[in-house]
């Protein structure tokens, strides 16, 4: 999931400390003495988006406790090296360089946020160190800009023409809607692109979207925009963005008369957007997710089980994310006997049918797990499971 916000000239200033940093002597692909693996795990833990980096942590960390109450990866305790990269791409960049050069770990777990992976990726590929998304969406994670895969870079949840592909077609074939007005953030790539597909998706399947308006991030006021989309009379508005808009969004749209349902994007999925908006505000209104604690699963609710016997409450997606990326790290760790590095790289790339959280896990060619998306809706501020689609 997550924005580019400032990440243009993060990347930039990321790509040339990338070649300092490699110049100084890449990593060998082993990484801890003796007993340990050292692993980073690079996340918002202050800043506006601290609430995402702290969950994805929380998920990582009772992976790694489960493995090595275990006994480890091949006899070798995991170590975690945390650094927070307090919400900005740039923070990213300097906190990747450390744990290359410093810390020496076999592989990064994180950042949470598209922009802030982009901005650590350049150092981490140039040493030759894996890096896991749990939660970053953006297609250009993974693929360069000439369509190659970047080797050392995966993610584990699904891209952004996924899930507005898949709310489209639900808009459409589900709630049988025929007019939407799109609603996103201009100055985020993860909300451009969202609208983009769903737009695209939208009108292939014979609906029409009547009107179109932005805003920006940080904004609070979006009553003008509202009213505008309102006249345009559609069935319902499409909000592609993060809770901390888009709950005020949901509450200003409701105190403007706007009644249609609202659908959204996996940006909305945190308990700060019924908490904003309130519980009237939040009824008819859908967003994509990967997981909700109201899926029955077995494998969803022993996870949902054991994260509130350790955190003492419910997980949100974001955890579930970094559960996962843990334990697709932990396996392909177990395949190198430890070595980070190509090997590791490589080891990972093969996932196939691991057992996750909420399902089998595998990867495809660009890096991207083949993995199950949902449709929540809010009743009474409670999610509610939909509709679940397998990748």
């Amino acid at each position: 999931m997550k924005s580019w916000k400032k990440v243009v000239g993060a990347v930039c200033m990321t790509t040339l400390v990338a070649a300092a940093v490699a110049g100084c002597g890449k990593s060998s692909g082993k990484s801890g003495g003796g007993d340990t693996i050292k692993v980073g795990a690079l996340f918002e833990l202050t800043g506006n988006v601290a609430n995402y980096g702290t969950s994805t942590l929380n998920g990582f960390k009772m992976a790694v406790d489960e493995v090595n109450a275990k006994g480890g990866v091949n006899g070798k305790k995991i170590e975690v090296v945390q650094a927070d990269n307090k919400s900005e791409p740039s923070e990213s960049g300097n906190a990747a360089t450390k744990l290359v050069t410093q810390d020496k770990v076999a592989a990064v777990v994180g950042p949470a946020t598209s922009g802030s992976v982009a901005a650590a990726e350049p150092i981490l590929t140039a040493n030759k160190t894996p890096l896991i998304a749990p939660c970053a969406t953006a297609p250009a994670i993974t693929l360069g800009k000439d369509g190659k895969v970047k080797p050392y870079v995966f993610r584990a949840c699904f891209i952004d023409p996924y899930q507005g592909k898949i709310m489209a077609e639900f808009a459409a074939k589900d709630l049988k809607l025929k007019k939407i007005a799109i609603l996103n953030d201009s100055s985020s790539d993860y909300s451009k692109g969202l609208a983009e597909v769903f737009e695209k998706t939208f009108t292939e399947n014979g609906g029409q979207i009547v009107a179109k308006e932005a805003f920006l991030s940080k904004d609070v006021d979006f009553k003008a925009a509202l009213t505008k989309l309102k006249a345009a009379s559609p069935d319902a508005l499409y909000i592609p963005g993060y809770y901390e808009e888009v709950s005020k969004i949901i509450k200003q749209a409701r105190e403007v008369g706007i009644t249609t349902p609202l659908l959204g994007s996996d940006g909305w999925d945190s308990p700060k957007l019924v908490e904003i908006a309130g519980k009237e505000s939040t009824d008819k209104t859908y967003f994509t997710s990967a997981y909700t604690a109201q899926d029955k699963d077995p494998g969803v609710q022993k996870f949902i089980n054991s994260y509130k016997e350790k955190y003492g409450k419910v997980p949100d997606v974001f955890a579930l994310q970094g559960y996962n990326a843990g334990l697709v790290l932990f396996h392909a760790l177990e395949e190198t006997k430890g070595e980070g590095g190509t090997k590791l790289a490589e080891a990972i790339a093969k996932t196939k049918d691991l057992q996750v959280a909420n399902g089998k896990f595998s990867y495809d060619e660009h890096h991207n797990p083949i993995t199950t998306a949902l449709i929540l809706e809010l009743k009474d501020g409670v999610q509610t499971l939909v509709k679940k689609i397998n990748g």
